[in-house]
């Protein structure tokens, strides 16, 4: 999700010991460790509430689905999945194809004129 590599981590962690100290970080990360814990506790209780409140009817029902992004691929691009290469379309040889009426045949140049400018 955040793209945290090695270096990165190391970086942080380095940033982390100057900006606190190495006597406070133990203290901040066990304060961020709680604060993370509730922050997942109050969202499973919304997730429930929600759940208990839609009623029996939903008891299939995904939160994820409210994501926006979920949304538009399941409800708009529902059967799209197998369009995901373009389809062959077969290409014909430029004197094959009969010009359109009024149009020009493919490959063929418009008329030039010079002293229509």
């Amino acid at each position: 999700m955040f793209d945290l590599s090695i270096t990165k981590l190391l970086v942080l962690a380095v940033l982390a010991i100057v900006i606190f100290g190495p006597d406070q970080l133990p203290r901040i990360a066990s304060q961020a460790g709680r604060t993370l814990r509730e922050l997942r506790r109050l969202a499973q209780g919304a997730t429930d509430e929600l759940r208990e409140g839609l009623g029996p009817d939903f008891a299939d029902f995904d939160v994820t689905d409210l994501h926006p992004k979920n949304f538009v691929r399941k409800h708009l691009m529902d059967g799209f999945e197998d369009f995901t290469e373009p389809p062959d379309i077969p290409t014909a040889d430029a004197e094959a194809v009969a010009p359109l009426p009024g149009g020009l045949a493919p490959g063929e140049n418009p008329p030039y004129d010079s002293e229509a400018t």
